[in-house]
């Protein structure tokens, strides 16, 4: 369902998409007829979150609301982003957090400020290497360690094909300092600096580097922003364990076909061509993507056995019993971005889109070679989101399946992007899933099986790495305890200061400020 949103994202239109007509009842005295373009844009994104959010029976009456009031800020894009944050915060739905300053889960941009290599509607123009696989960045995924107040900025992962990747750049380096201005210790003060930095056309880094706990050398590099294309694959190997022969992959986003569907096709043949016989699939810096995507993987996972429903898409009660009139004003677009006919008639979002849930289930449908495997274990973290979540859930009544990590972000919820004012897209909170066994429901995230804290000294797929350690342990059985784990270790030395080894102390977001958080759906079924 995710996928739908790529599409129309990328959408050129010559016209303005038609605003809507106010609602044939509730309260809407106050919305008096207007010339004011930001006025009637804010008008927009209420009377859609009205028929169309998930949550859009919590929401207030138009008076009681009062969209127009969000008029003063420097841009129009912040005062429509003020706007659908209070929509959000209105509904008292899990899309709102109590402190947090954005909805966890809805978005707006701006798509004139897209990657410029960008073809998918994806939310975040912060957004690093997108959903078609294209870098515009210097290449580096950081993520702090420590506390508010002592922290340290590691890279993460490095992304392939980027400049970073080019010069030598390793995950476990500790940057103390970006473009001479040294970051540590004040992480919710400095966060948008650190951001605004590694945003420039040319990043100085200072630090230290890190192999397996062991500082190294100090480096001094300049990276250099570039456009790149980019695998999502970032490791796979097969490691033999006893009598057990367990695939490993640490898969990045659930990019588009072009991008995803060759690269997870080459891993699982080659696991099936070395009798692979158990899994570890590394979903730690996974915020989600595309629908369609995420089931290719499940259906590449899944044995023979699993038959039957995958999951189940649940729209709201008003786009199910087709009376969110509003979508007549979206024209629906293939996947070139053009307008869509039939017999002569524009196709729209409302009047040629099943949102029921018989029309928005999936099912299993095996691919692949690797048939046999039931034992799998997910690497997980707060950064793994949305449809990384799905691929998770929809596996547990097929599979034994484990959690080895940190508290996934929670969001069982999708969209696809509503345009408004040929500029804006629109991703509200639309739909949640469920699996066959209708469980779902993870807004404040899974748990995992074995919680431990991240080590970034040791490299994706390294035996001796925290997480996959424990994910080997239990696949032989071991107990599922965090004590005693290679790899794991309470706190670290860098430089001159000692911080803590976690990355879970922190109120701003911990990554780069650049990975995709959502579930796009652009598949949509027509009626």
């Amino acid at each position: 369902m995710l996928f739908i949103m790529m599409a129309l994202g990328a959408c050129k239109k010559s016209k303005v998409t038609p605003e809507p007509d106010p609602p044939a009842s509730g309260s809407n005295v106050k919305q008096t007829p207007t010339t004011n373009r930001t006025e009637l844009t804010n008008d927009s994104l209420f009377l859609y979150a009205q028929q169309i959010y998930y949550w859009n029976t919590a929401l207030p009456s138009y008076d009681d609301y009062v969209p127009r009031q969000y008029n003063t800020a420097s841009t129009d894009l912040i005062n429509y982003e003020n706007n659908l944050f209070n929509i959000v915060k209105s509904s008292g739905s899990a899309d709102y957090i109590a402190g947090n300053s954005d909805p966890k889960y809805s978005y707006i941009e701006d798509i004139t400020t897209r990657n410029p290599a960008a073809v998918s509607a994806v939310p975040n123009s912060r957004l690093s290497v997108d959903l078609d696989g294209n870098g515009n960045d210097t290449g580096v995924m950081w993520i702090p360690f420590g506390t508010n107040n002592s922290y340290t900025i590691f890279v993460t992962v490095v992304y392939p094909g980027s400049d970073a990747e080019a010069k030598g750049v390793k995950r476990g380096w500790a940057i103390t300092k970006i473009n001479g201005r040294s970051f540590g210790t004040n992480y919710n003060g400095e966060y948008n600096a650190i951001y605004d930095e590694f945003a420039k056309s040319s990043v100085t880094i200072e630090g230290y580097k890190f192999s397996n706990d062991v500082q190294g050398e100090a480096f001094n590099l300049t990276l250099t922003k570039k456009s790149y294309s980019s695998s999502p694959v970032y490791v796979s190997k097969v490691i033999t364990s006893g009598s057990k022969k367990i695939g490993y992959l640490a898969y990045g986003r659930f990019s588009n076909e072009n991008n995803s569907f060759t690269a997870l096709g080459n891993v699982f043949s080659s696991f099936a061509a070395q009798n692979v016989t158990d899994l570890v699939v590394d979903l730690r810096y996974n915020g989600g993507g595309y629908i369609s995507t995420a089931e290719r993987l499940i259906n590449l996972i899944a044995p023979t056995t699993a038959t039957g429903v995958m999951y189940k898409e649940y729209y709201n009660a008003t786009l199910r019993d087709q009376k969110a009139t509003i979508m007549k004003n979206q024209p629906l677009l293939d996947d070139n971005d053009k307008v869509r006919y039939k017999n002569g008639r524009m196709m729209n979002y409302f009047d040629d889109i099943d949102y029921t849930v018989a029309g928005n289930t999936y099912s299993f449908s095996k691919i692949g070679n690797l048939t046999g495997v039931s034992n799998i274990v997910f690497l997980v973290s707060r950064n793994t989101a949305s449809a990384s979540e799905l691929v998770i859930n929809s596996l547990k009544p097929k599979m034994n399946v484990k959690l080895v990590g940190q508290t996934t972000y929670g969001k069982p919820i999708g969209f696809f992007p509503v345009r408004l004012q040929n500029r804006y897209d629109v991703f509200y909170s639309l739909f949640e899933t469920k699996n066959s066994a209708d469980q779902g429901g993870y807004f404040s995230g899974m748990v995992p099986d074995a919680a431990l804290s991240e080590n970034p000294t040791y490299q994706l797929g390294d035996e001796k790495e925290a997480y996959l350690a424990k994910a080997i342990g239990l696949l032989n059985s071991a107990a599922i305890t965090s004590s005693n784990t290679v790899g794991s270790k309470a706190v670290m030395s860098v430089g001159s200061k000692t911080i803590a080894l976690d990355n879970q102390n922190f109120n701003a977001p911990v990554g780069d400020g650049a990975s995709f958080v959502g579930m796009i759906e652009n598949r949509h079924k027509g009626r």
